[in-house]
């Protein structure tokens, strides 16, 4: 997972797909919706780890 797009790819395979018109607002909610794959164990560490470390370089270029 190298990229933003990697991380919405992630979460359309679980059927989650994330637009409110706000990039700022769609991030946050992608880091939730991504934390609660996780904790549900329907995410692996490794995963989430890098999904969190792309979603934060997203937020540092706004």
């Amino acid at each position: 997972m190298n990229d933003y797009f990697d991380v919405l790819q992630l979460l359309k395979r679980f059927g989650i797909y994330i637009y409110t018109g706000n990039q700022k607002a769609d991030i946050e909610m992608i880091q939730s919706e991504v934390k609660d794959l996780y904790d549900t164990g329907l995410l692996m560490q490794e995963d989430y780890l890098q999904a969190l470390v792309v979603l934060r370089n997203e937020l540092s270029k706004l």
